[in-house]
């Protein structure tokens, strides 16, 4: 199957992953993800995101469903799909004593058209490191040396499994950036990751989760939409929760006060915060620490999570 003639690279329907013992790690999850795009699995621990993944990488059959990867079977057709695919693990593996140099040369000749292990080097902010021990290198670059070795083949799917991890602040924000020149360029990108903010600042689309199941999916601000917005501000001394106008008149849903700190949540934001800085304005006082956001992708996994244990 040709898959220029398709437009989504990565398909999944009815996708089930039962391990021994009849755990059912995935429950029957469709998604598909298109060419040149970044999609990102998210959930808590066990909710069945590296099970899925294996199961895209050909690394184990499905319990049931249908998953093609470039318009192959990945685990039927494997000698089609693995030349065109590079997979980061959560984990890597390397021979301890080897040089930085010598593992990519040792990984070159096991990849298909690879690219000079230098380049893949430099892309990853390794380029120093050649004749570094694999021993002798931190957690974070180990990390990027196992993201090298995935780009070895200049891959048109690549499978990145909690890529960032470990990483530092300085790291994780260089890795996000040559994701997205790797997406620019035409690589369809499916990652895990526990970090949210990684997902909302990187995902074209994304799915959450839960128990196997998927509980929500669509662009990080389709997944946010109709989540409470927060609003908090301190009112100044004397004035008390009680002297603002009706809150439910303002649109807020939920309401809190600690030491005169006021937090608000509303799904009308603008109108929430519209009413409370005209109040403020007529009575002729100033708000401080004033904070008016959107909700965020976190807000929106937490809250999926706990409807999800309440309803269980």
């Amino acid at each position: 199957m040709d898959t220029d003639e398709h437009e989504h690279v990565i398909e999944v329907t009815d996708l089930r992953r039962v391990y021994g013992g009849g755990f059912e790690a995935v429950r029957g999850i469709t998604f598909s993800v298109a060419r040149g795009e970044i999609f990102a699995l998210l959930g808590t621990n066990g909710a069945g995101k590296t099970s899925t993944v294996e199961l895209l990488e050909g690394l184990a059959a499905p319990a049931g469903g249908r998953v093609r990867v470039l318009g192959h079977d990945p685990r039927r057709e494997r000698a089609a799909v693995r030349p065109r695919t590079g997979v980061m693990l959560q984990e890597g593996g390397f021979p301890a004593e080897l040089t930085v140099a010598e593992t990519v040369r040792m990984w070159a000749g096991c990849t298909s058209g690879a690219r000079r292990g230098a380049r893949a080097l430099e892309l990853v902010g390794l380029a120093d490191k050649h004749d570094v021990r694999v021993k002798q290198m931190s957690g974070g670059e180990r990390r990027r040396l196992d993201l090298a070795l995935a780009l070895l083949g200049e891959p048109e799917v690549l499978f990145l499994d909690e890529p960032t991890t470990g990483l530092d602040a300085e790291g994780r924000r260089d890795t996000w950036e040559l994701v997205r020149r790797l997406r620019d360029d035409g690589t369809t990108v499916l990652l895990t990751t526990h970090y949210l903010e990684e997902a909302e600042g990187l995902a074209d689309r994304l799915a959450i989760l839960h128990e196997g199941r998927i509980a929500a999916s669509g662009t990080p601000a389709e997944v946010t939409a109709g989540r409470p917005s927060r609003m908090s501000f301190e009112l100044p001394e004397g004035y008390l929760l009680g002297d603002l106008p009706p809150l439910a008149a303002l649109g807020v849903l939920a309401h809190e006060s600690d030491g005169g700190i006021v937090r608000l949540r509303t799904t009308q934001p603008q109108r929430t915060a519209t009413g409370v800085l005209a109040w403020a304005e007529r009575a002729g006082v100033e708000l401080s620490r004033l904070d008016v956001r959107s909700a965020s992708l976190e807000e929106a996994f937490l809250s999926i999570a706990r409807e999800r244990e309440t309803a269980a």
